[in-house]
């Protein structure tokens, strides 16, 4: 098993924050609440059946 792309990802983000590994984590940290909000928004849509009802299958 490989790990160069994620190497190269995270050669990116560090280079993005100017080499500011602390500000790298914080903004993967960031985006990764964003991303777990929008995750918990669309379970509770499929819960209240905003989406089943609409025959999506967005959520397995």
């Amino acid at each position: 098993m490989t790990f160069r792309p994620n190497q190269a990802a995270i050669d990116e983000i560090v280079a993005s924050c100017n080499g500011d590994l602390h500000g790298a984590l914080q903004a993967l940290l960031m985006v990764n609440e964003h991303l777990e909000a929008e995750l918990a928004k669309l379970y509770a849509a499929a819960a209240y059946g905003g989406l089943a009802e609409r025959g999506d299958s967005i959520l397995h």
